[in-house]
C-alpha cells in the first residue's frame, strides 16, 4: 500500500434518525403531516430525508473536515428539525426505541425502496421501529478502507456501549440498554462483518451476491461497519442514537481517532491484531446488554474489565492521534458519558423512580418520554 493511500482525510460525515412524537399522548405520530417532511427539505435540502417508517425522519450532515465542524452541523440540522416539528404540533425524541409505542400500529413511507423491503424482509423489516446513528470516515484508498474495517471491528462494542439509547421496546423493560440490535439483527447481513483480504475480496463476495439475484446491491448489507456503497468512506453503523448531541459528537470523534491510530500504525508496518469474531461478538452482546456500566473482554488480556477502566485505556491510547485532529477534548468526553450514565441508563432510573413514587407502568414510560423530548435539545440553545 503506497504511502498517498496510507494518507486518509478522514473527514466527517453523521447521520441520525429521529421519532417525531405526539407531546399530549406522548405516543408516536404515526401519519404526521406532509408538510411538516416538505418544510424540513426546504430547511435543509439534501440533508434531510423520510425513512422507512413515517414516524421517522433522518438527517445527514455534509462532509466536514473535522469534528467541530461536525458538531456546528449536526447541532444546525437537529435544531432545525427540532423547531419545525414543533411548528407542526410535534416533538423529535433521538432515542433508538420509542418506550411504548406499537410496531404493528406503524405505517411504512410510500417510496419505491421502502415499498421493496416491507416486501422482501416481510415481518422483519415492519418490525423495524428502530433508530441509529451513522458515522462516516473518509478513507479514499478501497484497499485501506477494508484493511481498517476488519482492525476496527474490535472496537465496534465500546462505540455501542457509549451509545445505548433503547432499553425498552413494546413498553417493556428489555433488560438490556440497546434492545435495538434484537430487532435489526432479524434482518439479513446484519452484524459483525465478514473479514476479507483486500477490497477486490470483498467486491467479489458482493458481486457475487448480486449476480445470483439474492442482493439488488451493496447498500443492502447492513454490517455493523461497512464500506458505503456510496461515498469512498468506511461507515460505521453499531451505534444507538446517541439522545444528547454532545455524546453522538464524542462517540463520533472517538471512531475517527481510533481510525486515525490504526492508520498511524499501518505507516510503521504494524496493525492492531484481530481477534476471532465469536469474541468481537461476545463484547457486542455485553455491550448491549450492560452499557458502559458493565465489563468487556480485554482481549489482550484474555480477561474481563469493567468499561470504565477501557475507556480510560482506549482514549489515552489515541490521545496522540485525537490532538493531531484538535478532538481530544471530544474523545475525553466518553469517560464523562461512563461517569454519567447513558440515555439508556437514564431511561431506566426515570421509570424505576416513577414507579417508586407510585405511578403506574404506562404514567412511568410517559416520564420517560417526557425526559426524551428534553434531552434531545439539551446543549442546542447555545446556537
Amino acid at each position: 500500500m503506497t504511502m498517498d493511500a496510507l494518507n486518509p482525510s478522514l473527514t466527517l460525515g453523521i447521520e441520525e434518525e429521529y421519532l417525531l412524537v405526539n407531546p399530549d399522548t406522548r405516543d408516536l405520530a404515526i401519519d404526521p403531516p406532509q408538510a411538516l417532511f416538505d418544510d424540513c427539505e426546504q430547511c435543509l435540502g439534501k440533508h434531510v430525508t423520510s425513512e422507512f417508517l413515517r414516524s421517522q425522519i433522518e438527517i445527514g450532515t455534509p462532509v466536514c473536515g473535522d469534528i467541530t465542524e461536525a458538531e456546528q452541523e449536526l447541532k444546525r440540522l437537529r435544531s432545525c428539525v427540532s423547531r419545525i416539528a414543533q411548528e407542526h404540533g410535534l416533538r423529535i425524541i433521538a432515542a433508538s426505541t420509542h418506550p411504548f409505542a406499537d410496531w404493528e400500529k406503524q405505517k411504512h413511507t410510500p417510496k419505491e425502496r421502502y415499498d421493496d423491503l416491507a416486501r422482501d424482509m416481510g415481518g422483519a423489516a415492519r418490525r423495524m421501529l428502530i433508530c441509529g446513528m451513522h458515522v462516516h470516515a473518509g478513507i479514499e484508498s478501497p484497499d485501506l478502507r477494508i484493511d481498517l474495517m476488519n482492525q476496527v471491528s474490535y472496537f465496534l462494542p465500546h462505540l455501542l456501549a457509549l451509545s445505548t439509547s433503547s432499553p425498552f421496546w413494546q413498553g417493556q423493560d428489555m433488560g438490556m440498554l440497546s434492545s435495538r440490535l434484537t430487532v435489526f439483527d432479524g434482518m439479513p447481513r446484519t452484524g459483525v462483518p465478514d473479514r476479507f483480504e483486500s477490497y477486490s475480496d470483498y467486491e467479489r463476495l458482493t458481486e457475487r451476491m448480486i449476480a445470483s439475484g439474492a442482493l439488488d446491491d451493496s447498500s443492502k448489507i447492513w454490517w455493523d461497519v461497512r464500506p458505503s456503497a456510496h461515498y469512498p468512506t468506511l461507515e460505521m453503523r453499531i451505534t444507538d442514537v446517541c439522545t444528547r448531541v454532545s455524546d453522538a459528537v464524542a462517540v463520533a470523534a472517538l471512531y475517527q481517532a481510533i481510525l486515525k491510530h490504526m492508520v498511524r500504525l499501518r505507516r510503521r508496518n504494524l496493525r492492531w491484531r484481530l481477534y476471532p469474531t465469536m469474541l468481537i461478538k461476545e463484547n457486542r452482546w455485553l455491550a448491549q446488554r450492560h452499557g458502559v456500566k458493565g465489563s468487556l473482554i480485554d482481549l489482550g488480556k484474555g480477561r474481563l474489565s469493567e468499561f470504565s477502566q477501557l475507556i480510560t485505556e482506549l482514549s489515552e491510547m489515541v490521545r496522540d492521534d485525537a490532538e493531531d485532529l484538535g478532538s481530544m477534548e471530544f474523545v475525553e468526553q466518553a469517560r464523562q458519558i461512563t461517569a454519567r450514565g447513558t440515555s439508556g441508563q437514564k431511561q431506566i432510573e426515570i421509570y424505576k423512580a416513577a414507579i417508586a413514587d407510585g405511578s403506574s407502568e404506562e404514567e412511568a414510560l410517559v416520564r420517560v418520554v417526557d425526559f426524551l423530548i428534553e434531552e434531545t435539545v439539551y446543549g442546542l440553545e447555545e446556537d
